[in-house]
């Protein structure tokens, strides 16, 4: 099983709140005194801690847990609770942690992944400061949130892979003619879907973002203006420059190469008669073939 992170940088915050929360749901559900979680820091990277709870100390907070390395190494590497009666004793795993952990005070520890699809993107924990075995109850448990904090994240990457697909319609349409048949159906079709998602997102700030998208894709469009010289991809690349993205960005948003990317730019520089990206946008923009 991969460990990696969700592709997008804006679910970052929402998942520090999420597993805040998860971590509040596991002390009323198993009672631990020492509750601690993270989330994959950068691509096939390590678990992070971020959020801790009932610590005594700050050495656990930014600690790097990567796989195969102690109790939740090991968790990553099989996608499988684990727990360990007494940390440093224990011959089953490796013990790169052994400092953070006696300083905590820590004994008994219990690590749970947390599963997005099929990729483990972060860990839970619960300790407690002495040697005891946990039990079948304490995992059961922790897996449980565990398993109700993934969906939650895959729900959010899904919400964002979402808005930013429509986002990049919105942009890109809005300096095109208003499309007919079967393409304008089925911008109806998702502007109503993205209505929908709107009203069950409780995140404020989510969702003006998803209610601003709906009300551009439904914007009237003015007059047509002068002849485009530009094809509908050197538009779409100049659209997406003109919001600020870069070339790995717009290749991104547009499932494009870098290369293709830099070639459109080229393409569009030579028809405007211009040299930099943003003489191209400013030139597209007094020619109309920008909003």
């Amino acid at each position: 099983m991969a460990v990696t992170h969700l592709p997008s940088s804006a679910l970052a915050p929402q998942a520090a709140v999420l597993l805040r929360a998860a971590l509040t749901r596991m002390r009323q559900v198993v009672g631990l005194p020492v509750l601690f979680g993270g989330t994959v820091s950068v691509p096939g990277g390590a678990v992070r801690l971020t959020e801790l709870t009932g610590v005594r100390t700050d050495v656990l907070r930014g600690l790097a847990i990567h796989t195969r390395n102690g109790l939740g190494g090991r968790v990553l590497l099989t996608a499988r609770p684990g727990s360990v009666e007494d940390y440093v004793t224990d011959s089953r795993i490796s013990h790169e942690y052994d400092r953070p952990v006696v300083v905590e005070g820590l004994r008994a520890i219990a690590a749970v992944p947390v599963v997005v699809g099929e990729t483990v993107y972060g860990l839970l924990y619960g300790g407690v400061r002495e040697p005891l075995p946990l039990g079948t109850r304490v995992l059961d448990g922790m897996g449980l949130i565990a398993a109700r904090l993934g969906v939650e994240l895959a729900v959010r990457a899904e919400v964002e892979r979402r808005v930013a697909a429509l986002e990049t319609d919105a942009i890109t349409r809005a300096a095109r003619e208003r499309p007919a048949g079967p393409e304008w159906e089925h911008l109806r079709e998702a502007h109503a879907e993205l209505r929908s998602i709107a009203q069950e997102i409780a995140d404020p700030a989510l969702r003006e973002r998803l209610q601003d998208v709906c009300d551009r894709l439904t914007a009237p469009q003015g007059p047509p203006g002068p002849p485009n010289p530009l094809s509908p991809r050197e538009l779409d690349v100049l659209c997406l420059v003109a919001v600020g993205c870069g070339n790995a960005e717009v290749g991104r948003r547009l499932d494009l190469k870098p290369e293709t990317v830099k070639s459109y730019l080229r393409s569009a520089m030579r028809k405007l008669g211009t040299h930099t990206r943003m003489e191209s946008v400013v030139s597209a923009r007094r020619a109309g073939y920008l909003p």
